[in-house]
């Protein structure tokens, strides 16, 4: 009973109370295809505590830790260096204590953590205001939609096929329960697609990558234009921050709302998240932002202080007229990403970014000169696409099996388009050395004859 405290007559209570027939009732809106029909095919039942942690750690053995191999993930989520002194300073008591602050002002040392982390990220975007903060890019992504359909009183929104699928899948999810529509791209994979001539009097916001998902790298200026022209707004997506240290800040292009991974900077890849996501947009449009915004102000003994300016979530004063029913900040993860970024500082930031590229422009020469593989890419940041001579996935596998995370499969993403069987996502960050290189391209070579 230590984890199933109710009876069944207190479970039958709580169902008349709520007017549910049974417990099954309250998962309708699952579809079965998402149920288990009975328990996990191999997983025994019914252990001991010690028992479970053998039989997990035996498990966990079976996976293949990135630092433990040469990696060229990527993808969305990337391997950098986080240096020990963020994990440090995360974890003093007066942060790693902190929630999101229910009586705000009493937390003068959080409210100044996303004072500065608001900063930051307006920095890095070229906009003129960022929230405190979003769950991830994915979400953050859905949010931005949504407030063009606000802002813009419309309920169509392009989204590039250089978007992330997974970014994409999001939005779907949301249009489906609050009521949108969705212009979804094929996959852009030579990221020369025309989106301008999609935008018409009925388009919220055209959503778009940089770099795309295929590492493509482009000037989306003229876009924005196109949409401006039309009264739809321009949403560019980044999911790899560490590019905004050597690409042209959206903002500079005419974005109207940029959002960001920001797990690239002191955040690690924790096995999937948690991340943070990064969320900008214009002044006049401060309003319809989602999130919270934390403001810097005097006291009334003239002392500088930091208040929370903005909250629109549900938990607070808008009630039902809140723009977004974000519930948290991942402020953990955002007092990471800011202490990072300062310890980098501007000129870091860029050494690293440079760093990042050169290593990714070394790598695609060297897999360029491998028979069979071409590299698709015209430019690129640290990411980028090659086709291989066979079916992608099969030669991860088999490079996996040498101990080489080669990338991910585009086949992973589009698992329904036959078109990008032979495709394949490479990355290479600060992380990756040159003896990581002479491996890749050893063990591809083999595996390609």
């Amino acid at each position: 009973m230590r984890y199933l405290p109710l009876t069944e007559a207190d479970r039958r209570a709580m169902l008349a109370t709520i007017g549910a027939p049974s417990v099954d009732a309250l998962f309708r809106d699952v579809p079965q295809s998402a149920r288990l029909t009975g328990p996990i095919a191999g997983l025994p039942a019914h252990k001991g505590e010690l028992e479970v942690e053998r039989i997990v750690g035996r498990m966990a053995a079976r996976s293949v830790p990135v630092s433990s191999v040469p990696s060229f993930l990527g993808a969305g989520v990337y391997k950098h260096h986080v240096p020990a002194s963020v994990d440090h300073l995360i974890q003093r008591g007066e942060f790693l204590t902190s929630y999101t602050p229910y009586q705000p002002e009493v937390s003068q040392g959080t409210l100044q953590v996303l004072f500065e982390f608001q900063t930051q990220v307006a920095l890095l975007t070229g906009m003129e205001v960022a929230n405190a903060s979003m769950y991830d890019g994915s979400t953050a992504c859905a949010e931005a939609v949504m407030m063009a359909n606000r802002a813009t009183r419309r309920i169509r929104a392009v989204l590039s096929g250089g978007l992330h699928p997974h970014y994409r899948e999001v939005n779907e999810t949301n249009a489906r329960f609050v009521g949108f529509t969705l212009d979804a791209r094929p996959a852009d994979v030579d990221g020369t697609e025309d989106l301008a001539a999609l935008v018409d009097d009925l388009t919220s916001c055209v959503v778009v990558q940089n770099p795309s998902v295929f590492g493509h790298v482009r000037d989306y200026s003229d876009l924005a234009q196109a949409c401006h022209a039309k009264g739809a707004l321009l949403v560019v997506v980044v999911t790899e921050v560490v590019s905004l240290g050597l690409l042209t800040p959206p903002g500079d292009m005419g974005a109207d709302i940029v959002v960001a991974e920001g797990q690239g900077l002191g955040v690690g890849l924790n096995f999937g998240g948690p991340h943070v996501g990064l969320f900008a947009t214009r002044e006049k449009f401060v309003r319809q932002m989602p999130g919270r915004l934390c403001g810097e102000t005097v006291d009334a003994d003239g002392r500088r202080g930091f208040v929370l300016t903005l909250s629109t979530r549900e938990q607070h004063i808008r009630r039902e007229k809140a723009t977004s029913n974000i519930c948290t900040n991942s402020g953990l993860c955002a007092l990471a990403f800011s202490i990072h970024l300062s310890l980098l500082g501007e000129r870091g930031l860029m050494d690293l970014a440079a760093l990042n590229h050169a290593t990714a422009v070394g790598l695609a020469g060297r897999l360029a000169a491998v028979k069979g593989v071409a590299v698709l890419n015209r430019g690129f940041f640290n990411e980028f696409t090659v086709r291989l001579p066979k079916p992608a996935a099969g030669v991860v596998e088999d490079l996996a099996s040498r101990g080489i995370l080669a990338g991910v499969p585009a086949s992973r993403l589009w698992p329904a388009d036959p078109s990008v069987a032979d495709l394949l996502l490479v990355c290479a960050t600060e992380t990756t050395t040159a003896s990581d290189v002479d491996a890749f391209v050893e063990a591809l070579t083999e595996v390609l004859a």
